[in-house]
């Protein structure tokens, strides 16, 4: 019983660490829902986390559980997983998550995750414990989604300049406005729908491993369910140091350039949830803002702190490789 006590204590604590990582997941990625809006006076920054943070949660309701099986089945080898491996990928990711946050960086929860995964199954056994087929379609997407979004924001930002030429400005302000709820709300959504189901998989991947459930059932309601939560209030609190630079800073940003943006992500998002890959919310706006700003030419759009961006998104993976596999020999040794 002693043994039992302790192993349910330590899966209880994981738990614990996976729900506090996944509202830093939504604190840590709350710009990238409500920057737009928030950048172009449509909402105040209060109103607008409590706009996203209604939609993260809805999104329990409308996506399938593919992200979460991609995570839990799809990355490492099930075989492998225990309470250490489980333990070095959060901290790795929560780690590079309060780093980046604290610099203002907007970097990738979803590839923090990621590469605490790879990290922790490096640090155990070796290469052989990655599935190589799963790490290489997320890594893909680290391209594939940005560029998504920005060929579909800037698409539709043509569309919508063609449709809105003979109309007044401030007539195509006063309707953007509403459109921009609409579209921050769909971004909402396929942000809950990607980025909650990630710490689904790694519960679920935690509860495999300890013989509470098996590859072969179903994700039990209370995991979902408090993962959502957690992400909601997780943007419900906001991460405020990086609104400025997702709002603004890449590109000027009007009613209808936001609703774009927000637009052009969200659909990418729905995709990548439909497919079961688990994306950058960050990387997506990032692109799809990008892509809106560069239909009124290059120069419009700041390449420069773009390129910073960038230079997070290919260190993401890796820093939080190394910190999760020194945080699996800690493990090792407290747990």
């Amino acid at each position: 019983m002693e043994n039992l006590h302790i192993g349910l204590g330590v899966i209880t604590l994981l738990v614990i660490v996976a729900l506090l990582f996944d509202f830093m997941n939504g604190f840590h990625d709350a710009a990238n829902s409500i920057a737009t809006i928030v950048s172009t006076r449509v909402l105040k920054p209060h109103q607008a986390v409590l706009w996203a943070s209604a939609f993260n949660f809805i999104a329990f309701f409308i996506f399938q559980l593919k992200v979460a099986t991609t995570i839990g089945k799809g990355t490492i080898d099930p075989a492998i997983v225990d309470h250490y491996i489980v333990f070095g990928a959060l901290v790795g990711a929560i780690i590079w998550n309060i780093v980046t946050w604290y610099y203002g960086i907007p970097s990738s929860s979803s590839h923090a995750l990621i590469g605490g995964l790879v990290g922790a199954a490096l640090a155990k056994i070796g290469p052989s414990g990655l599935i190589w087929s799963g790490v290489g379609k997320i890594v893909a997407f680290i391209f594939i989604a940005p560029v998504l979004g920005f060929i579909i924001g800037g698409l539709l930002m043509v569309i919508v300049s063609w449709i809105c030429r003979d109309v007044a400005p401030r007539r195509v302000d006063k309707v953007f406005r509403r459109f921009q709820l609409l579209s921050a709300a769909a971004y909402s959504l396929g942000h809950g729908g990607n980025d909650a189901q990630k710490t689904v998989g790694i519960i679920w991947m935690l509860l495999i491993a300890a013989g509470m459930s098996n590859a072969n059932s179903s994700v039990p309601n209370w995991v979902v369910f408090s993962c959502y939560s957690a992400m909601g209030l997780g943007t419900l609190f906001g991460g405020w140091r990086i609104v400025k630079t997702m709002g603004n800073r890449i590109t000027k940003l009007n009613q209808a350039r936001g609703f774009c943006a927000n637009s052009g992500g969200a659909i990418t998002l729905f995709l990548a949830t439909a497919l079961g890959v688990p994306v950058s919310t960050t990387h997506t706006i990032t692109g799809a803002i990008a892509g809106v700003g560069s239909t009124r030419g290059t120069r419009r759009v700041r390449w420069g702190v773009a390129r910073g961006i960038v230079w997070a998104w290919l260190l993401t993976i890796p820093c939080s490789a190394v910190i999760s596999a020194g945080a699996w020999y800690v493990g090792r040794a407290i747990l």
